[in-house]
């Protein structure tokens, strides 16, 4: 292992969704080419000093011991997973010194209708101020991600020294494929991690989940069980309140809008849904990053999508069989690839 290339991950490891896990499935990936570190920040962004399950699972495998707010990290390249943990800081509060380093954009730049989505300038500007790098690159996770890192790009410029990568640095999407079931149900269901903008209005969700359905499985609801009286008809579940296995056998659709403030920069949930073997249907803009496997829709389309499957259950699998078929594009093999390629580490060495 001495002989490998040292690569250091950084980011707050308190995000309690995807990021924590697309980060936990690289470190994984990559073992068998690097050594990699991983170096946990206590932002602003949030309290405590934990791990998510995901990334403590996931350095417990590598036999990772995280080191928490190193003020020098050194290595031949520092991948800092999702800038936005840096929007209540002032600084960076630690010094990184690589070759390369690489920032992957998890949250959009822009929101719909051209809005920042974070403070993008200060956040890089803390990097920047605080890394000693020969290059510095942004990359993102996705066509969509991407589109809103140059458009932002666009408009505001880059310092010197940073670039854009020229292919995204996807999410792993390596999880057990699950046969479709033969006869599906309109048992629908939507989960995410907590949070407003992950929600659409109200009406939305009427129309997504409603009464005539058989059965309505909403995980990740802190925000509906806070709210009014929810409906008799929905089952509201907290984040983590039902295991994920427990909740793909519950629903045979998986139903996923967002508020329109808001667009998914990958949409990792998607791709468990499919690989559960569930027909997935989404916004268009969302659906679009998964290649036709995730049915793209406007809320008031759904009820019709989903009777025409529960009326045609050969077609139902045939869609899940081949949406299964598009996650190997997001495989770990597929990741490993363009890591090396991204980093020029192949096999262990430098190319």
């Amino acid at each position: 292992m001495t002989d490998r290339p040292r690569v250091a991950y950084v980011l707050d490891p308190r995000f309690p969704g995807g990021t924590s896990s697309a980060v936990a499935e690289e470190i994984a990936a990559i073992r068998p080419l690097v050594r990699p570190e991983f170096h946990a920040v206590s932002s602003r962004m949030f309290s405590g000093q934990s791990l998510s399950p995901a990334l403590a699972a996931a350095c417990e495998a590598a036999g990772l011991d995280p080191v928490w707010d190193a003020p020098l990290i050194a290595a031949d390249t520092v991948i800092l997973h999702n800038p936005a943990f840096l929007k209540f800081d002032a600084r960076l509060g630690r010094r990184i010194i690589a070759r390369e380093l690489i920032v992957v954009t998890h949250e959009n730049f822009l929101r719909p209708g051209g809005a920042e989505g974070f403070d993008v300038a200060g956040c890089l500007d803390r990097i920047d101020r605080g890394a000693l790098a020969l290059r510095k690159t942004l990359a993102p996770v996705s066509a969509h991600n991407r589109a809103t890192v140059t458009g932002w790009a666009a408009r505001n410029g880059l310092r010197p020294g940073w670039s854009i990568a020229a292919e995204d640095w996807f999410n792993i999407c390596d999880f057990p494929l699950l046969p479709p079931t033969g006869v599906p149900r309109d048992r629908r269901g939507r989960h995410s991690r907590p949070g407003f903008e992950k929600f659409p209005p109200r009406r939305v969700l009427d129309l997504c989940f409603p009464p005539d359905a058989e059965a309505n499985v909403i995980l990740g609801a802190e925000v509906l069980m806070a709210g009014e009286a929810p409906p008799l008809h929905w089952q509201l579940h907290p984040f983590r309140g039902l295991d994920l296995a427990r909740y793909f056998e519950m629903i045979d659709f998986m139903v996923y809008f967002t508020a329109p403030t808001w667009q998914e920069s990958f949409g990792r949930v998607l791709a468990e849904g499919i690989a559960a073997g569930k027909v997935v249907i989404s916004d268009p803009a969302t659906a679009a990053g998964f290649g036709g496997a995730v049915i793209a829709a406007r809320p008031e389309e759904v009820d019709g999508i989903i009777a025409g499957f529960v009326a045609a259950p050969e077609r139902y699998g045939m869609h899940v069989r081949a949406a299964q078929a598009t996650l190997a594009r997001f495989s770990a093999d597929a990741f490993r690839s363009r890591f090396a390629a991204a980093t020029g580490f192949a096999g262990g060495v430098a190319a």
